[in-house]
């Protein structure tokens, strides 16, 4: 071969090699666009719909999130829709089991259930709209919806409107379905109610635990606004979600130790007597509350007999029960401290006792520093919670020890206390630190101001019929929630609303911010009362 070829096969190798370069496969740029509606069938906003089916073509395979929380029918439909396929397609079909109204507009809401297959991409708030009748009604109204007390609003509420009719009272809502709903979705508050026509309605927002679209005061939170709508309206409409308490209502009553029996009720027993009897006589009793139940113990001395008599009643509720008696054993009293061995100077240290108790013998409390030097010590008791407090004045970075000897503590049945001994500390003052908040454009007193953590917890509270500055001390280093209640009935609580009574819930406002406290710091916060 000669040299002039031999160059030439040399040069094409080294331009071979020279364009076969290492590559990879980058499957190329992300999808980030939602999918598209090519085509539905019926056309979207039709006029003179009779049709069972609606089929609805896009240009990639789509399939349904939540489909049960996110589409929402307005009207709402009495059997639903049935929807196919439930996997990857590119064309949905969605069958009427109803009959539809006629000469009425109806909107498919979408919400954000629809999705790409592969990436997952929304198709946000997509709407089909339709009229069984010759135009498509156009009204809209806006607003929003808050938690009358809570600091988070619950997402997926729904917010209905009913139409007044000759036929419409107040009860509706626990008995038919809306004339016009949507919802608020995942992590939003705001509301929009479109195609509506012109007319007065009643505008009510659920957070509907069984979805089916009535309300359940056992279970539901509701909001209303505070009179009848008119539509069309330029107003953007507020509405404070509240659980109710629900009305009295006597439920079982069983005996539960040889002297005493357990009572449970739903809603608020206040008001309500509770009678024992063996046969035509009365017996002593004393009442006091379940810890976290809707029940009541009642009290009373062991008595022979094969059952008794409880008589239940009120102003509207009477409810008898004979109550078997077995063999039961007796209560006994068990002393159990609740508070924190680490005691914050806010607070005092309180026990909790099994059976409720009658007397409390000072002379048989013992209370000593770490240095031996004796601490006067009061008793506080709570009948109806069966705790007691021990109040004293607490110095820093001590260390105490508390004796209750027997019979320091005498119970209902008279039976006393075995020795007790315990042992609990405080900390250094700089390990807290201290909040002053002076309020400004309070509308009116009193009010109450709070200091909760993310739960709603109350960790602090104050209440004022006049004054606008408070001093919260010795709080514990941690990020705080601050409310104030605007107690309207001037009972030193907030009070829920009721919708047959038309009460709204009392008026929360919260700081917009956290309040950060750390320790060894001294904190002055402005907060600005400003409507919603």
């Amino acid at each position: 071969m000669s040299k002039k070829k031999i160059f030439i096969l040399i040069g094409l190798a080294v331009l071979v090699l020279s364009c076969a370069k290492r590559g990879y496969i980058t499957g190329g740029e992300k999808d980030i666009e939602p999918p598209k509606v090519l085509s539905t069938s019926p056309e979207n906003f039709s006029t003179y719909f009779d049709k069972k089916e609606i089929v609805i073509q896009f240009d990639e395979y789509v399939k349904l999130k939540d489909a049960s929380k996110q589409l929402i029918v307005s009207p709402p439909l009495k059997y639903g829709l049935d929807i196919t396929p439930y996997n990857a397609t590119k064309q949905l079909k969605l069958r009427f089991r109803d009959t539809l109204l006629p000469n009425t507009t109806y909107s498919l809401n979408f919400g954000q259930s629809i999705e790409d297959n592969n990436e997952g991409n929304i198709l946000q708030g997509y709407r089909y709209v339709f009229s069984t009748g010759s135009y498509i009604d156009s009204l809209s109204i806006d607003g929003f919806v808050k938690d009358a007390l809570d600091r988070e609003t619950e997402s997926f509420v729904s917010v209905m409107l009913y139409e007044v009719t000759p036929e419409f009272n107040d009860s509706i809502i626990y008995t038919e379905s809306p004339r016009y709903i949507t919802n608020t979705y995942d992590s939003l508050t705001t509301f929009t109610l479109e195609n509506l026509r012109e007319g007065n309605y009643l505008l009510v927002a659920l957070k509907d635990k069984n979805n089916n679209n009535r309300f359940d005061p056992k279970q539901d939170k509701i909001g209303f606004y505070r009179e009848l709508i008119s539509v069309p309206s330029e107003e953007n409409f507020k509405l404070e979600m509240f659980k109710e308490i629900p009305n009295f209502r006597p439920d079982r009553a069983f005996e539960a130790a040889k002297n005493r029996i357990v009572f449970a009720y739903e809603g608020n027993p206040e008001h309500t007597k509770i009678e024992l009897r063996n046969g035509s006589e009365s017996i002593e009793t004393l009442i006091t509350k379940v810890q976290d139940k809707d029940s009541l113990n009642i009290w009373y001395k062991p008595i022979e007999a094969d059952s008794l008599e409880l008589k239940v009643y009120n102003d509207t509720i009477y409810k008898d029960y004979i109550i078997k008696l077995r063999e039961k054993e007796i209560d006994t009293m068990q002393l159990s401290m609740k508070s924190s061995k680490r005691l914050n100077f806010r607070e005092n240290a309180f026990y909790s006792s099994t059976t409720p108790l009658k007397s409390f013998d000072k002379s048989k409390f013992e209370l000593m520093t770490g240095d031996s030097l004796a601490v006067d010590l009061q008793t506080e008791y709570d009948e109806w919670n069966q705790r007691f407090e021990l109040i004293f004045e607490k110095e820093e970075k001590q260390k105490y020890f508390l004796t209750m000897y027997p019979g320091a503590v005498t119970d209902y049945f008279g039976k006393v206390n075995d020795t007790i001994s315990i042992d609990f500390s405080t900390s250094d003052y700089s390990d807290y630190g201290n909040l002053k908040v002076v309020l400004q454009n309070v509308k009116e007193f009193p009010v109450i101001i709070q200091l909760t953590d993310d739960k709603g917890k109350v960790l602090a509270e104050r209440y004022s019929e006049a004054e606008s500055s408070f001093e919260f001390l010795y709080l514990d280093p941690a990020l705080y929630n601050m409310r104030v209640i605007y107690d309207s009935n001037k009972n030193k609580i907030w009070d829920t609303g009721n919708y047959i009574q038309k009460i709204q819930p009392e008026k929360v406002v919260y700081f917009p911010d956290k309040i950060d406290i750390r320790a060894n710091w001294d904190v002055e916060q402005v907060f600005i009362l400003l409507d919603d």
